[in-house]
């Protein structure tokens, strides 16, 4: 196989989404993930819906990834994941700081017998500091790092009831910073022949990947001008059909407000003492909006919008469901869509690849392993016979199951 990383062998004790999601990024470049599930399960295999005994929520994170189940609480168990560890070109674990070092699994006990390894930890605050012990999830760091606080002020009255973000940037965005970090320590170890560790904390992580951060931070009054380039002001706008469409920017902020002009070919507005400044613009938002929406409404047709928006320098995007864009001529082109073994005699619709490279094959989606799928053939890898197999299951050492619901085998 052509992929980039192919060959690369990655331990997997991640679970939920941070971790899984920086694996199965990985995975997708080409490299062999196992990964090593507790005997309770992942916790991610019981997200809705299902298909047949398989949870598409950990379907999306995990397939293609080899799975054995373990106990961990047994030296027998301890000593076969190991063995994996030191084969392991790269390991990643989320747990809180100094869970695997319980079980003689931390970085400082692979190292020992496997100096050249990557090993990257994921955790809400980091490996030290006064809040490393601290239980992290996505709503909770996004409350912690002012990414609530920032939804909660974009929205103001117009929020019959606070309530958080609707997806979990911490948990997807930190499991892309750990891809970075391997990449980093590999090119590191290639060119010096060193391993390392790495420590990616969300908190951190939610920090770096806010636009206006420094903005905020710095304590300026900027006159009613949004943060940044105001692209969290973007309004959203009715064709006479319905149709839902945003404009890229906010009319308030001033050199958008000269394109918004621009593109409606009202360079009277620019004259219009109630709108001289952001902070007019502001006291005055109704009737600027009424003007926009009411040239919105001179188009029926989405495609003649857009031309004139872009030859403004202004960018429009129609506002559609994930189904829709899956359906779409875009997501065909691209391949934006793979279908992925549900492992009920069908296929799923998942996201695809949001890679091209020129040289490289990437490989196939790969299937949803169930809880423990590969005990028998990963331990075999490690020359372990089917006799002492039988016994670790017997012991209930090694566990499989179909589903979280389902008895052990």
């Amino acid at each position: 196989m052509n992929a980039p990383l192919s060959g690369l062998r990655v331990v997997d004790f991640t679970r939920v989404l941070s971790g899984p999601h920086c694996t199965k990024t990985l995975r997708d470049l080409g490299a062999d993930v196992t990964k090593i599930e507790p005997p309770a399960g992942d916790v991610a295999r019981a997200g809705v819906p299902y298909v047949g005994p398989m949870s598409l929520y950990y379907v999306q994170q995990n397939a293609g990834k080899r799975n054995i189940s373990i106990d961990l609480n047994y030296p027998e168990g301890r000593e076969i994941v190991a063995n994996l560890c030191k084969d392991a070109d790269v390991i990643v674990e989320n747990f809180r700081p100094g869970t695997l070092a319980r079980f003689g699994l931390s970085y400082n006990d692979v190292v020992a017998f496997n100096p050249n390894v990557v090993y990257v930890s994921i955790s809400g605050y980091g490996q030290t500091g006064p809040w490393k012990n601290r239980p992290a999830f996505a709503p909770t760091v996004h409350a912690e790092t002012g990414h609530t606080e920032i939804v909660l002020n974009h929205f103001g009255a117009a929020l019959t009831q606070i309530q958080n973000d609707s997806c979990s940037h911490a948990d997807v965005y930190t499991g892309l910073q750990g891809v970075i970090a391997v990449l980093a320590a590999l090119q590191h170890r290639e060119r010096t022949g060193e391993g390392q560790y790495v420590d990616v904390s969300m908190a951190a992580t939610m920090l770096s990947v806010n636009e206006r951060a420094g903005a905020l931070m710095s304590g300026r009054d900027v006159n009613d001008e949004p943060y940044a380039l105001s692209a969290n002001e973007s309004p959203l706008f009715s064709l006479p059909d319905g149709t839902l469409l945003t404009i890229a920017s906010s009319p308030i902020f001033t050199p958008m407000f000269v394109k918004y002009c621009a593109m409606m070919r009202r360079t009277d507005l620019l004259a219009d003492p109630r709108f001289a400044t952001a902070t007019l613009r502001k006291a005055n938002q109704k009737i600027l909006m009424a003007e926009i929406r009411a040239w919105i409404l001179t188009f029926s047709d989405l495609d003649q919008l857009q031309a004139q928006v872009s030859e403004s320098g202004l960018a429009i995007g129609q506002v559609r469901t994930v189904q829709d864009l899956s359906e779409s001529e875009w997501a065909a082109d691209w391949n934006a869509i793979s279908h992925v073994d549900d492992r009920d005699g069908g296929t799923a619709k998942m996201p695809g690849a949001p890679w091209r490279f020129s040289l490289s094959t990437l490989p196939a989606p790969g299937i949803p392993y169930f809880q423990g799928e590969s005990n028998v053939d990963v331990l075999a890898e490690q020359g372990i016979t089917p006799e002492a197999i039988a016994t670790l299951q017997e012991r209930g050492i090694l566990r499989s199951r179909r589903s979280l619901s389902g008895q052990f085998d």
